[in-house]
């Protein structure tokens, strides 16, 4: 039957995963002190780390995770220790990306889902905000060196060339050999589109 088949070919290929000889991509003690050291010494640090030797080992896509952004309180301490961790790892990946050569063919995004509050709240804290907020991306032939957009004084507002999540998601694709306006049918036959509109930015 098909579905004793389906359960043979997963279990073949968990099998083929974990007697892979590209498992050692996750040892990440392998690599020189010096590497491991430029990346910092945090769990977000050698996510970053990993994820170098994940891409250099032919993985396409790869997501490193760095919780503890809702700041509702405290935010000032909070952020100081959370940019503490990704600044590092951040800015090592980026160039050991670049510098191995690898850096134009792959994307480094690194965003959330929204911001927070340009005034701080009753408990020195910043509430969710998604009407402004950054973002940043890395590799994949975007021209570096660019701040695309721009806020009022307080951060409140966007007053110069509005990304909407449309246009970043098709830039996303743009950049990665992906055409955003290509449909594919669903199991009822619905069409379902990667983007639902949007233009590139770079």
């Amino acid at each position: 039957p098909a579905a004793v088949e389906d359960h043979q070919n997963l279990i073949g290929q968990a099998a083929s995963l974990v007697r892979s000889p590209k498992l050692v991509a996750f040892d990440i003690s392998k690599e020189p002190e010096k590497v491991r050291a430029s990346y910092g010494d945090s769990e977000f640090s050698r996510g970053c780390l990993l994820a170098r030797r994940l891409i250099e080992s032919g993985v396409t896509f790869v997501e490193v995770q760095l919780g503890g952004w809702d700041t509702h309180l405290d935010n000032a301490n909070r952020v100081a220790t959370l940019a503490g961790q990704c600044d590092p790892g951040m800015a090592a990946l980026v160039a050991d990306l670049e510098q191995r050569g690898m850096l134009d063919s792959t994307l480094v995004v690194w965003m959330g889902e929204f911001g927070r509050t340009p005034k701080i709240n009753p408990r020195a804290g910043r509430d969710h905000f998604p009407r402004a907020f950054s973002m940043m991306m890395a590799g994949g032939g975007i021209p570096g060196g660019q701040v695309i957009g721009k806020t009022d004084a307080t951060g409140a507002a966007v007053e110069d060339r509005p990304v909407s999540v449309q246009d970043l998601l098709s830039t996303f694709c743009h950049r990665l050999g992906i055409d955003p306006t290509k449909e594919n049918f669903g199991p009822l036959n619905r069409p379902l589109k990667i983007v639902d509109g949007g233009t590139p930015i770079v």
